[in-house]
């Protein structure tokens, strides 16, 4: 992205955001391009960045409809199944560990 407009930490102009701040005000890019920048030093490390787009070209974010709701709560079950004895864990299975806790432990316990 060489080419762009480059501002440093809490520099930018009014009128453009970061795709966290449009979420916050309800909006979303739309498709439209990113339009600069923005750039936050750290010490020892590579700075962030964070894209900008214009707000006045931003769109409301489309509302969750019934079916989009399901297909969400259906996702999220399955990520409750340990695939190894098939128990609804409670919570989402961790995918650093591919099962539930329980079942990560086990041959911890038989050795």
């Amino acid at each position: 992205m060489t080419g762009l407009p480059l501002y440093r930490w809490r520099l930018a102009p009014e009128g453009l955001a970061t795709f966290r701040q449009l979420r916050a005000l309800g909006l979303r890019p739309a498709g439209q391009p990113v339009v600069a920048q923005l750039e936050r030093p750290r010490r020892r490390r590579e700075p962030l960045v964070a894209y900008l787009y214009r707000i006045d070209l931003a769109r409301p974010v489309r509302p969750m409809t019934p079916a989009r709701w399901a297909a969400l709560a259906a996702a999220n079950a399955a990520r409750r199944v340990c695939p190894e004895c098939g128990r609804d864990a409670g919570y989402r299975i961790p995918p650093s560990l591919g099962m539930c806790v329980p079942c990560a432990d086990a041959p911890a316990h038989a050795a």
